[in-house]
C-alpha cells in the first residue's frame, strides 16, 4: 500500500460515522439548512438509494429549513408538468405516474421512476392546502429540450396578444428546415452560416422578466415561458458550440444550468432557497477534480465562486452493486451489476475499513483529504461495466464536497415504462 494511500485510508476512518439515512442526519441536515443552495449529487443516473436518500434529506430541508424549491438536471419543459402535478394542478395528472408520462424522451428512467413518483406524491401531499406562494416546487434546469421547449413557448404565446408570438415564430421558422435535429443543426451553423442566435436572444429579451407584471394566477406560466426561451437559448448555443468545442459545450451546458437557477430565486424572492439535484460531476467542485485541467467549470464550482459561504455540496458514492443504464446513446435501458470498486479508489477505501454505509462531513477534514487525489467512480447513462477504469474522476474528496455519504451496496432503480403505458 502507497504511502499516501494508507494516509488517506486512515483520514477517512477518522472522518466516517455510521449513516442510518437521512431520518437521523441531524448534522448534516444543519450543516446543509444553513446554505442559500443545497447540492445533492448522485454517482449514477440509475441507482435508487441515491434517489431515495437525496428525495428524504430534501423533505427535511423543505419542511425544517424552509427550501422552496427543487432543481433537477432535467429539462424544463417535462419538469414542468411535473411541478404543475406537485401543486395540485389535476390537469398535470391525478397520480404521480401520470405526471411523469412527458418523459418520454431517452434516458427516460431518469426520471420517469417509482424513486421520483413516491417523492412527487409526497411533495403534492405537502403543498396541498397552501397558499400558492408558499408551495415547494419542482424545476428542471437542463438544456437539451430545444425543439420541446420551442413548442411550449409557441402554446402559451397563442394564448396571448402582442407581438410576442411573433418573434417566436421567427425562432421556430428558423429552426424548423433542421428537422428537429440538433446534429443537423449544429453541423449547419457552424459550417453554413444558419445559426439562429439571433432570433433566439430576441425571443428571451421579449419574455425575460414578463412574469413580474403578470396577474398573480398567470406569474409562474410567465416564468415558464422565460425559464422555455433560456433553455432554447442555451441549446441554440450548446448545439452549435458541440460540433467544435467537447469541454467548451460542458461549460456552456453547467453555466446555463447555473443562470436557469438564478432566475428561479430571483423568482421565488431575497429570502428563497434551493435544494438542487444533478450527478455529483456538476454538483462537486471542478477545481477539485481532472476537470480543471481541461478548462471545465460546473455548477458546483460556479456557485461557489459567486454565493461564497451559500453553498452546501453533498456527494454519493457506492462500492458495488446493480445500476440502470443503456449500453449506447438512444439504446434501451438494462439493469447491469457494478463491479467492486478498484483498489485504492475513494469507494474502495472507504468500503475496506469497514463495508458499511458511511458519512463524512468535511468542514474539517485533515489535510490529507484536501491534498490527496483519490479516484472517485462516475457513472453516467451510457455504461459498459467491464471497462471501469475510465470512469474513475480523480478527486480531492474535501475540496469537492462538504460532506459524502458512502453506501456500500446499491441496487438499480425502477423505471417506470413511459411508453407502454401512455401511448
Amino acid at each position: 500500500m502507497r504511502k499516501n494511500e494508507f494516509e488517506a485510508l486512515q483520514a477517512l476512518e477518522r472522518h466516517a460515522t455510521p449513516f442510518l439515512g437521512a431520518a437521523y442526519a441531524e448534522a448534516l441536515v444543519e450543516l446543509a439548512g444553513e446554505a442559500k443552495f443545497a447540492l445533492i449529487g448522485e454517482a449514477s443516473h440509475g441507482t435508487s438509494e441515491f434517489y431515495v436518500e437525496r428525495a428524504e434529506l430534501s423533505k427535511r430541508l423543505i419542511v425544517e429549513k424552509g427550501f422552496k424549491f427543487i432543481a433537477v438536471e432535467g429539462d424544463w419543459p417535462s419538469c414542468y408538468v411535473l411541478n404543475r402535478y406537485v401543486k395540485g394542478d389535476d390537469a398535470a395528472g391525478t397520480i404521480a405516474a401520470e405526471a411523469l408520462r412527458d418523459f418520454a424522451r431517452w434516458p427516460t428512467w431518469m426520471w420517469a421512476n417509482r424513486e421520483i413518483a413516491a417523492f412527487a406524491d409526497w411533495l403534492r401531499v405537502y403543498n396541498d392546502g397552501k397558499a400558492e406562494e408558499d408551495k415547494v416546487g419542482f424545476y428542471g434546469i437542463d438544456l437539451y429540450s430545444l425543439w420541446e421547449s420551442m413548442d411550449e413557448i409557441l402554446k402559451y404565446l397563442a394564448q396571448k396578444d402582442g407581438t410576442d408570438l411573433e418573434a417566436a415564430k421567427r425562432a421556430f421558422e428558423c429552426f424548423e428546415p433542421h428537422g428537429r435535429e440538433e446534429q443537423q443543426y449544429g453541423i449547419a451553423a457552424n459550417f453554413y452560416g444558419e445559426g439562429c442566435e439571433t432570433e433566439v436572444v430576441a425571443l428571451l429579451r421579449k419574455l425575460q422578466d414578463k412574469w413580474q407584471s403578470a396577474r398573480s394566477g398567470d406569474r409562474e406560466d410567465a416564468l415558464a415561458a422565460e425559464l422555455n426561451a433560456l433553455a432554447v437559448k442555451g441549446a441554440e448555443d450548446y448545439y452549435r458550440t458541440m460540433i467544435r468545442h467537447d469541454a467548451e459545450s460542458w461549460n456552456v451546458r453547467d453555466r446555463h444550468m447555473v443562470e436557469a437557477l438564478e432566475r428561479l430565486m430571483a423568482y421565488h424572492g431575497p429570502m428563497a432557497k434551493a435544494v438542487v439535484w444533478a450527478h455529483n460531476t456538476h454538483i462537486g467542485d471542478a477545481r477539485a477534480t481532472d476537470m480543471a485541467d481541461e478548462g471545465m467549470v460546473n455548477v458546483g464550482q460556479l456557485l461557489r465562486e459567486t454565493h461564497d459561504g451559500d453553498v452546501y455540496s453533498i456527494g454519493f458514492g457506492t462500492y458495488e452493486g446493480t445500476v440502470i443504464a443503456g449500453r449506447g446513446w438512444g439504446r434501451p435501458f438494462e439493469e447491469m451489476k457494478v463491479p467492486p470498486a478498484q483498489s485504492g479508489s475513494l469507494e474502495e477505501l472507504l468500503h475496506r475499513f469497514e463495508p458499511a454505509d458511511k458519512l463524512l462531513l468535511l468542514d474539517d477534514a485533515e489535510q490529507v483529504l484536501r491534498e490527496s487525489k483519490l479516484g472517485h467512480r462516475a457513472i453516467g447513462v451510457v455504461y459498459h461495466p467491464e471497462y471501469e477504469r475510465g470512469n474513475y474522476v480523480p478527486t480531492t474528496l474535501a475540496e469537492r464536497y462538504d460532506a459524502f455519504i458512502f453506501l456500500d451496496r446499491t441496487s438499480a432503480l425502477a423505471p417506470l415504462a413511459v411508453e407502454a403505458a401512455f401511448s
